[in-house]
């Protein structure tokens, strides 16, 4: 029921803004055909006439006559700049693999024991 209520309110202010715009629109024909019909023209705003007087004045001077020569500029030749970055690439060091050979149980038991012993040595 809401919705229906907002869908009318929502119609009724489309066509109050459209019959307030066709007013406007009519009532601007009218005033320009009654215009015309006066013989009323529009004043322009910005055409404004402006008139302009000029002095002239001449001045005679007379005196030695002075010549400079200017030598006639050449323009630089155009020139092209192409500047490269290059890589410069250095070979790497050589790996050495080195292959650790797997423990035995035998020389894992060894290595325990010194390890142990050194730890009891250690404590006393």
């Amino acid at each position: 029921m809401e919705e229906l209520k907002e869908g009318m309110s929502n119609l009724k202010k489309g066509v109050i803004g459209f019959i307030g715009t066709a007013v406007a629109g009519v009532g601007t024909f009218v005033m320009t055909q009654f215009n015309e019909l006066m013989g009323i023209e529009e004043e322009d705003g910005g055409a404004t006439t402006e008139v302009v007087q000029t002095n002239q004045q001449s001045v005679n001077v007379t005196g030695p006559e002075i010549v400079i020569n200017i030598p006639e500029q050449k323009a630089a030749p155009a020139q092209t700049t192409v500047i490269r970055e290059t890589v410069k690439e250095v070979p790497a060091a050589p790996v050495q693999v080195v292959e650790e050979k797997p423990e035995t149980p035998m020389e894992r038991m060894a290595r325990l024991k010194k390890e142990r012993e050194a730890q009891k040595g250690g404590q006393q």
